[in-house]
C-alpha cells in the first residue's frame, strides 16, 4: 500500500494542515453558511474537539489565503463579486495565566491587546483591557478603512483553570466582562464575531450585554460542525481503518464497530453522532483503543467533582433534562452535576422519553474511564484498586463465586456511611428501590472500571437480567436482592438464582456462571451467595 497520509494529531492550525499535507475533514460549509446568515456567534463544545482549528480556518478565511480552501467547499467564497479581506483580531484565551491573582490576568490580556495591535501596525490605549480591546477594534478599522473580524478562542478559560477558586473566577469574570462588552459597544468597527468555549454557563454573566449574540451550541444545523461523522470518517480516514484491519486481521466492519464503541457518541443535539476526533486520530496513529481524550484532561477535578458531590456514574445514565438544561441561569460554580458534566463533555445528549432529551456518556472511552476515577476514589490509591482490579479479574476468569464475593465486599466497605445515607434522585425519578440502586449502580460502576465488558438491566423475553458480565470467553450472569425482602439471606440469594434461571437470563448463552447475590443494608454488604452453572 502507498504511503499513509499524515494525521493531524494536535494540529490546530489550518495553514499547517494544509501546506504540510495531512488529511483534513471539510467543515469549512458550515463557516460559510455562518457568515452569510449572521455576524454574531458562539459555539461551545468539549476540549480537543477542534475548536482551535475552527478559529484558525476563520482568520485563514477573512485574511484572503485563498490558496489554503483549495478543494474545500469554501473555495467559492473567494469567487463572489462582493469578497475582500478584513483584518482580524484573535484572541487565544486558552493560555491566559492567573497564577499571581488578578494581576496576572490583566498582564496577559493586554499583552494580547498588544500582541494584536502590533501585528496589525496599530497603536492602542493601555488604560485596562477593556479600554485597549475597544481602542484596537477603533483603531483596526479606522487604518484598513474597514470592519474588524473578531476571533475568540476558549473565551472562559481563566475561569475554568480556577474552578476550586470561587474568589478568583468572580475577579476574572468581572475582567472578562469588560472586554468582552466593547464587541456590543464597538460594533460599528466589527464585520464578524465568532466566540468558543468549553462552557455556556460563563456565558450568561460574561456575556451579559451582547443581546445580539446566537447561540449556535445546540443548532441541528451546526450539529457536525466539530467532531466527525462516520461517513467523515470512511471517507477522509478509509484508508488507515482499511491499514488497521488488515493488521489486526478482522473484517474492517467489525473493526469499525470498536470504533464505533469506543469514540463514537457525542451529541450536541441529541440525534447527530460524532466520534470524538482527538481520541479517534490518536487511535488511527497508535492502532490501539486506549482512552486517549480522557488522559488527555484533568480527570483528577472530575474524580474529585464527584466525589465531593455524591455522585455514582450509573445516576446519569438515561437521566431526563428539558431543552434549556444547558443555559439555565446561573453560572458554572453553581450549575447542577448533570449541566456542569455535559458541558466537560463527560456527558451526552439522547433523545428524551417524557423529556426534551436524555443524557447518557458518550461512548466506552468515557464510560469506563470515569468509573475507574469513581471507583479509584473509594479505594483511595492507585495501588489498592489496582490490586483488586486483578483480583476481580482472576475471580471471573476461575469461575470464583465467593471470590467475587469477596471482592464486592471490599468495594462496598469503603463507601463512606454519608454515601449510603443518601437516597439516590434517580433511583426515585425511575421508582426503583433507591437502596438496592446504590449497590448495584457502584457495583457496576466498579465493572466498568476494571475494564471488563458489563450490561445492566439486560432485557429478555420474560424479563431484565441485573448484570451481565464478560471477559475473555467467561460470562456471569447476576441478580441482586435485598435481605428486608426475605425471612433469611439464604432464602435471598436463592430466589435471586431461581429468579435467572426462570426467567431465562442465560438462555442466549452456551455456557455462563449463574449467581443470585443476598444484600443486607444494615451490614451493608452481601451475606449470602448462590451459584450454578449453565
Amino acid at each position: 500500500m502507498d504511503r499513509l497520509q499524515k494525521l493531524p494529531i494536535g494540529i490546530q492550525t489550518f495553514d499547517d494542515i494544509r501546506n504540510d499535507g495531512y488529511l483534513y475533514v471539510d467543515k469549512t460549509k458550515y463557516l460559510i453558511d455562518l457568515i452569510d446568515r449572521g455576524k454574531v456567534y458562539f459555539l461551545s463544545r468539549p476540549r480537543r474537539f477542534g475548536k482551535s482549528l475552527t478559529v484558525s480556518t476563520f482568520d485563514a478565511l477573512f485574511s484572503g489565503k485563498k490558496e489554503l480552501f483549495k478543494g474545500l467547499a469554501a473555495e467559492e467564497f473567494f469567487e463572489r463579486p462582493d469578497y475582500r479581506t478584513y483584518p482580524v483580531v484573535r484572541l487565544d484565551m486558552s493560555n491566559v495565566t492567573m497564577n499571581m491573582g488578578i494581576g496576572s490576568l490583566i498582564s496577559s490580556m493586554m499583552d494580547r491587546m498588544k500582541g494584536n495591535a502590533e501585528g496589525l501596525g496599530v497603536k492602542i490605549s493601555e488604560v485596562s483591557p477593556g479600554e485597549a480591546f475597544f481602542s484596537l477594534l477603533q483603531q483596526t478599522s479606522e487604518k484598513y478603512n474597514t470592519r474588524v473580524v473578531v476571533l475568540v478562542d476558549e473565551y472562559d478559560s481563566p475561569i475554568l483553570t480556577n474552578i476550586d477558586s470561587p474568589d478568583k473566577i468572580e475577579e476574572a469574570r468581572e475582567i472578562l466582562r469588560d472586554i468582552y462588552k466593547r464587541i456590543k459597544t464597538g460594533e460599528q468597527y466589527i464585520h464578524f464575531v465568532f466566540i468558543t468555549g468549553i462552557s455556556k454557563f460563563s456565558k450568561v454573566g460574561v456575556f451579559s450585554s451582547l443581546n445580539n449574540l446566537r447561540d449556535i451550541s445546540m443548532s441541528d444545523d451546526y450539529a457536525s460542525m466539530l467532531g466527525y461523522t462516520e461517513e467523515e470518517l470512511l471517507v477522509v480516514f478509509g484508508d488507515h481503518i482499511e491499514d488497521i484491519a488488515r493488521r489486526m486481521e478482522i473484517p474492517k466492519e467489525e473493526l469499525l464497530s470498536q470504533i464505533r464503541a469506543y469514540y463514537d457518541g457525542f451529541s450536541f443535539n441529541g440525534e447527530t453522532m460524532l466520534y470524538n476526533p482527538f481520541s479517534t486520530l490518536c487511535f488511527l496513529s497508535d492502532r490501539k483503543f486506549s482512552n486517549y481524550w480522557f488522559e488527555s484532561g484533568t480527570p483528577a477535578f472530575i474524580a474529585r467533582y464527584m466525589k465531593d458531590k455524591k455522585l455514582t456514574v450509573e445516576q446519569f445514565r438515561g437521566y431526563e433534562v428539558p431543552y434549556d438544561f444547558a443555559s439555565c441561569p446561573g453560572d458554572i460554580e453553581t450549575a447542577t452535576a448533570s449541566s456542569f458534566l455535559y458541558q466537560s463533555g463527560y456527558l451526552s445528549l439522547r433523545p428524551g422519553g417524557l423529556d426534551d432529551f436524555s443524557l447518557d456518556y458518550p461512548n466506552h472511552e468515557v464510560l469506563t474511564a470515569m468509573s475507574s476515577l469513581l471507583i479509584g476514589n473509594i479505594f483511595g490509591s492507585h495501588e489498592a484498586f489496582s490490586s483488586a482490579r486483578i483480583s476481580f479479574r482472576e475471580s471471573i476468569v476461575n469461575g470464583d463465586a465467593e471470590g467475587v464475593q469477596g471482592e464486592f465486599n471490599k468495594l462496598l466497605s469503603k463507601i463512606p456511611y454519608d454515601d449510603y445515607a443518601k437516597t439516590a434522585e434517580y433511583a426515585v425519578r425511575r421508582g426503583g428501590d433507591a437502596r438496592e440502586w446504590i449497590y448495584r449502580s457502584t457495583i457496576l460502576s466498579y465493572i466498568y472500571g476494571v475494564g471488563l465488558d458489563v450490561e445492566a438491566e439486560v432485557h429478555g423475553s420474560k424479563g431484565r437480567a441485573d448484570m451481565v458480565v464478560k471477559f475473555r470467553g467467561h460470562i456471569w450472569v447476576m441478580e441482586f436482592k435485598m435481605t428486608k425482602h426475605f425471612a433469611s439471606a439464604a432464602e435471598c440469594a436463592g430466589a435471586a438464582l431461581a429468579q435467572i434461571k426462570e426467567k431465562g437470563y442465560a438462555d442466549s448463552f452456551d455456557e455462563a456462571v449463574l449467581l443470585g447475590l443476598a444484600i443486607d443494608d444494615d451490614l451493608r454488604k452481601i451475606t449470602e451467595i448462590r451459584a450454578d452453572k449453565k
